[in-house]
């Protein structure tokens, strides 16, 4: 028997993994807006975790796996591909090597910070999702959502940052990106919440799913089970 893949689940995963490559190149640039100061991902990486939310709520935990899994080796991928670029001798006439080896060249520890924040952070949105809808009878959909981010965006933030940053920032300087970085991300995903539960409705009604992971296996490495 066939498995068909649906055209929004297909589109919600290409979306999921370019948001994960774009943010990873944007974390490069800290960016200040008043008196916040957070990395320039923080514009792109929370779509990833509401595509997540529409995901796990409307396909279930193991789709969110897939997908998860997916963005993690297309942004391995990049990482090892932007190594290998890096790594070429440039063309004498070419000025841009500073640039493009600043954007690309990207250290080990930030490769794994990002890799391994991610897994955890995203994982931990889809479990939290999933456990919720089952225990709420697949009400409040919005407090799911907001809850699982802030989970995942904390647990992202807290493996982030220290590993990206220790030695370069202060004690108390990481802290503070730690706070406000998961503070953020979260008010992004309420300010948006309306259109989310919208897009979620209509996936649910035009692909006749709402599955509930009641009897799911929730390891992360049990990637065939699709």
């Amino acid at each position: 028997m066939k498995k068909m893949v649906s055209l929004p689940f297909m589109l919600l995963g290409i979306l999921f993994v370019v948001c994960l490559v774009v943010s990873n190149l944007m974390e490069t640039k800290i960016i200040q807006l008043g008196p916040v100061t957070a990395t320039a991902g923080l514009l792109v990486f929370p779509v990833s975790y509401i595509i997540n939310d529409c995901i796990s709520e409307v396909w279930g935990y193991k789709k969110a796996r897939l997908i998860i899994w997916s963005g993690f080796a297309v942004n391995f991928l990049v990482a090892g591909l932007s190594q290998l670029a890096v790594s070429l001798p440039a063309a004498p006439f070419w000025e841009g090597e500073e640039g493009f080896n600043f954007v690309f060249g990207m250290a080990p520890r930030i490769v794994v910070a990002s890799l391994c924040a991610f897994l955890a952070g995203s994982f931990l949105n889809a479990y939290v999702m999933s456990r919720m809808k089952v225990m709420s009878g697949g009400r409040n959909f919005s407090l799911r959502a907001i809850v699982s981010t802030l989970a995942g965006e904390s647990v992202d933030s807290v493996i982030f940052f220290p590993i990206a940053f220790w030695g370069m920032l202060r004690g108390e300087e990481l802290l503070l990106m730690i706070v406000t970085q998961a503070a953020l991300k979260s008010v992004y995903e309420i300010i948006v919440l309306p259109l989310t539960v919208r897009a979620v409705r209509y996936i649910k009604k035009i692909e006749g799913k709402d599955v509930y992971d009641a009897e799911v296996s929730f390891n992360p490495f049990k990637i065939k089970d699709v």
